[in-house]
């Protein structure tokens, strides 16, 4: 009896020590401990094999086919200390398509993983799954279930200690995974232990990817890190709380060994919260996951005026955080390539010799060279010596009263560039255009004439007026304004009745300063007044009569603040003159030629005599080109007859109320051909009469491609103002006026090529006849483009800004007011077939005031901010913040209409007076909104009638 009871006890220990040599200890901080396949326990069928070559140790397992289906099973012993690991599986499966298999841990609950298709049955694949582990042995087992498809051979388990989270930072394979998402490790540069792939299209609708995060109250940054190595920007769907948001684009990276981060914003309750990233069946999936940072949203002030990184970069110059010590949100780096510059607007109580203060960092060892360029003239160089830390040196700068441009540019080697700061800078506008003039209303000021009541019926001249109003003048009458501020000129917007025959009009319009006359404007219809359908014509016979506004200016000497200026109708056949607005301003003295240039003069152009100047411009902008000197135009009018073409140049005025380019029968204006064009301190006034688009020329179009400034321009009276297209990188517009266009203010425009990085800031548009601010992306994207501290005021067709399709591109700090007819302030849109919208677009601290127009073609009410999905869906990003929406026509915010609209977020949006709902919603999709109000809604706060999602936040009222 003894006997077998010391074979039982030696029966016992040889098989716990065989259980300990096929069951390896993992601690929880070791490197990635393997369990082969052929050591497991197997049944059901489960066998082992060798006749695929490939495997790791001795063999590998098959048996997981039909024959075995709901028994064959790979149960893997393993012993471990506390902690999450990610549980690899190394398989193959060369039928084509994702097969399954059941994991269970110690005979607990089932898990289904998904094994993506491998190149064939030679080829091996890794597929994880992230578990939890108590201290101590478990059976890990694969079994083909009865609700899998098995048929896949087994190669080994790799137990991978998961890197805990850090604070923020939740890593992928930490995370709750379902629906054929899986843990792998098979690309390089993840973080933590692993990263999360299966969101592969087998896999569509159903891959999920849960973290938990704890937060405080507020607005959150979800920063996700990816992979997407297809070449294209690939989808996920973004869920809180099980509640989805927004669907998310995620753009392509280099490849799959490269990773990139996706960042969404959210606002949270304090505490835990679920945040997943799905691949719906609206999404494009087909992503790596590797890890999620959670931070809150500190909404920073607008960065001080001096900032590097809030300016205008080109060129190789790009914001960087590495190097600490900063101020702002960054700085400048990338002046190692020669052109790349930073250009940042700078306004001044007057003119003169200003000193600015560059704050950089340069421990090259080597002192480093910028040139500088004051209002597009070259201005010296800065001189950045070596040494540690953030340090200042200055240089003296020739600046103008009102706006300027201070520009740094690279030479060759680079340096740091935190900030420049001028002594005596004023502050410009928090928001639209930091403008020279004042603006008075005709409707607020003293008239003997008829105030015209408001009105936004198309078709009446209130419609097209500034605030609605205007005032009307027959013989005798007058209106009159009190001068706040000093001026020397002064703008007058007008409506002059049009001639029987539609070809126009004149008649004076006198102008008294104290009641002394000082002079006697000559007003026109001619370039006022269009008939019949879009694009109209000059025939009055069509009727359907509109675009009754034109401008006429005049410098009157000085007129000191407290001036009563009179505008009086003393004669003229003309039945009536409306009066709408006068803009009063100093104007400067004629500037004079920069240093070196030539003079469009010594080459034949004559101004103020009428002579076509157009050949003699020409021989001079190649002379300059040539020799690389500037071109100046002195003052006068140069009449021309033809676009002048211009590429590598820089071309000055004496300013736009004294340098006049005139075009002749809808023909004239600047056409770029190439890079490093400067076109300043001049008025482009065309001589197109009704829209033409195949018979008439742009103010300025054309590919500028790098380096190219556009500054203090003035355009009047051609049928785009400007047109940047295809090839342009990197071209900053400041300081225009653009009045009185029969098509688009300004509009980037991509069709043949992408246009990339246009900036128009600081400018004024009124009276366009289309959009006043276009975006097209026509075929090709434009991407990073930019509309930022612009004003708009009163186009005639269509909105204030239209961005249609195109990547990464903002409308930012802008005032738009009256827009007229088929119109809203502000539409993000796909009209007209664009290319899809990609990247973040950003709407941002914007003013809306009295916008949004009825579409007669359609029978539809326009909001003053419209997202519009027409021939394609809208689903990436769209961040909606700090905007103020006044007395909107109808909506105040509209989307529409029928497709998907998605990835929107709203934040901070006040909406006071609307003509019909605050909120209508006509679409489908989701968008999350907080702290926003509506109020003074005339049919209600909110009209969803597609049950559309409206994920909301905290902090909204009224809707």
């Amino acid at each position: 009896m003894k006997t077998p009871r010391r074979h039982g006890r030696r029966l016992a220990t040889l098989l716990a020590l065989t259980a300990l040599a096929l069951s390896p200890v993992v601690d929880a901080h070791a490197a990635t401990t393997r369990v082969e396949a052929e050591r497991a326990t197997l049944s059901g069928g489960a066998v082992t094999a060798t006749d695929h070559p490939g495997y790791s140790g001795t063999g590998f397992v098959g048996g997981f086919t039909d024959g075995n289906k709901g028994n064959a099973r790979a149960a893997f012993p393993v012993t471990v200390t506390a902690g999450t690991y990610s549980l690899v599986l190394g398989y193959a499966n060369g039928t084509g398509s994702t097969r399954t298999l059941t994991l269970t841990v110690d005979g607990g609950a089932a898990r289904q993983v998904s094994l993506p298709a491998t190149a064939n049955w030679d080829s091996w694949g890794t597929s994880g799954t992230s578990v939890t582990l108590g201290a101590g042995s478990h059976s890990i087992a694969y079994t083909f279930g009865s609700a899998d498809n098995g048929n896949v051979n087994v190669d080994y388990l790799d137990l991978v200690p998961s890197t805990p989270d850090s604070g923020s930072l939740k890593e992928a394979e930490n995370a709750t995974l379902s629906g054929g998402a899986f843990v792998a490790s098979d690309h390089p540069g993840y973080t933590g232990s692993g990263f999360v792939g299966g969101y592969t299209d087998g896999n569509k609708g159903n891959a999920r990817t849960t973290f938990q995060v704890t937060t405080t109250s507020g607005g959150q940054s979800l920063d996700l890190r990816y992979a997407n190595g297809t070449g294209t920007a690939m989808t996920l769907s973004l869920y809180v709380d099980g509640a989805k948001q927004r669907q998310v684009s995620l753009p392509a990276t280099a490849n799959w060994d490269t990773w990139g981060t996706a960042s969404e914003t959210v606002t949270l309750s304090a505490g835990t919260h679920s945040v997943a990233y799905a691949f719906d069946s609206a999404d494009s999936g087909n992503v790596n996951l590797d890890s999620l940072a959670v931070t809150p949203v500190v909404v920073a002030p607008p960065a001080g005026p001096g900032e590097a990184e809030s300016a205008f970069l080109s060129g190789g110059a790009t914001v960087a955080t590495s190097t600490s010590g900063f101020s702002g949100s960054g700085y400048v780096t990338g002046f190692g390539t020669a052109g790349a510059r930073v250009v940042r607007t700078v306004a001044m109580p007057a003119t003169g010799t200003a000193t600015a203060t560059i704050r950089f960092a340069n421990s090259s060892g080597a002192s480093r060279t910028l040139a500088v360029s004051a209002n597009g003239r070259d201005a010296g160089t800065a001189t950045l010596t070596s040494g540690t830390g953030w340090r200042t040196t200055t240089v003296s700068v020739p600046l103008r009263a009102n706006l300027n441009t201070l520009a740094l540019i690279g030479t060759g080697g680079d340096v740091l560039v935190d900030s420049v700061l001028v002594t005596g800078e004023t502050a410009v506008a928090t928001r639209g255009a930091t403008v020279p003039y004042t603006q008075y209303e005709a409707e607020a000021g003293s008239t003997t004439g008829t105030v015209l009541a408001a009105s936004r019926e198309f078709k009446t001249v209130q419609s097209e007026s500034s605030g609605r109003r205007a005032v009307r003048l027959t013989t005798g009458q007058s209106v009159s304004v009190t001068l706040t501020k000093p001026a020397t000129a002064i703008v007058v917007r007008y409506s002059l009745p049009d001639s029987a025959d539609g070809a126009g009009q004149t008649a004076p319009l006198a102008v008294y300063a104290n009641g002394t006359k000082k002079q006697d404007l000559s007003l026109t219809s001619a370039y006022s007044w269009v008939y019949g359908a879009y694009p109209y014509t000059n025939n009055p016979g069509e009727g359907n009569a509109h675009h009754f506004y034109d401008e006429v200016r005049a410098q009157l000497g000085d007129l000191p603040a407290g001036t009563v200026l009179k505008l009086q109708k003393d004669s003229g056949s003309a039945a009536y003159v409306d009066v709408d607005l006068i803009d009063a301003e100093v104007v400067p003295a004629a500037a004079t030629a920069p240093e070196g240039a030539l003079n469009v003069t010594a080459y034949g152009a004559v101004p103020n005599n009428g002579s076509d100047a157009t050949a003699a411009i020409r021989s001079a902008v190649a002379a300059a080109s040539a020799q690389g000197k500037p071109l100046f135009i002195p003052a006068g009018t140069f009449r021309i007859t033809a676009a002048i073409s211009v590429a590598n140049v820089r071309i000055f005025g004496a300013g736009p109320w004294h340098t006049v380019i005139q075009g002749t029968a809808n023909r004239g204006g600047f056409f770029a051909t190439g890079s490093n064009v400067t076109l300043a301190d001049l008025a482009i006034y065309g001589d197109v009469r009704s829209r033409l688009d195949n018979a008439s020329d742009t103010g300025i179009e054309g590919n500028f491609g790098t380096g190219s400034l556009v500054q203090n321009v003035w355009i009047e009276h051609t049928k785009t103002g400007m047109w940047p297209d295809s090839g342009t990188n990197g071209l900053y517009v400041v300081g225009a006026r653009v009045r009185d266009t029969f098509a688009d203010g300004v509009n980037i425009h991509a069709k043949d090529g992408p246009t990339t990085n246009v900036r128009v800031d600081q400018s004024s548009f009124r009276n366009t006849g289309d959009d006043a601010l276009a975006m097209f992306s026509e075929g090709q994207p434009v991407t990073n483009g930019a509309y930022t501290f612009n004003t708009v005021q009163v186009p005639l067709l269509a909105n204030g800004i239209g961005v249609y399709g195109g990547t990464g591109n903002r409308a930012e700090d802008n005032l738009v007011a009256d827009t007229v007819t088929a119109s809203a302030g502000i539409a993000i849109s796909t009209r007209f077939n664009p290319t899809p919208f990609t990247g973040t677009t950003s709407v941002r601290r914007n003013t809306l005031t009295r916008t949004g127009g009825y579409e007669p073609n359609w029978g539809s009410q326009l909001g003053a901010l419209w997202i519009y999905a027409d021939t394609k869906d809208i689903t990436a990003p769209v961040v909606v913040s700090d905007m103020t929406i006044t007395d909107s026509t109808y909506q105040g915010l509209l989307l529409s209409y029928q497709k998907t609209i998605s990835g929107i977020s709203f934040d901070r949006v006040t909406i006071s007076g609307a003509g019909t709902y605050g909120i209508e919603l006509n679409a489908a999709g989701s968008a999350s909104i907080s702290n926003t109000t509506v109020s003074g809604a005339a049919s209600g706060g909110l009209l969803n009638s597609t049950g559309y999602t409206l994920n909301r936040g905290s902090g909204n009222s009224g809707f």
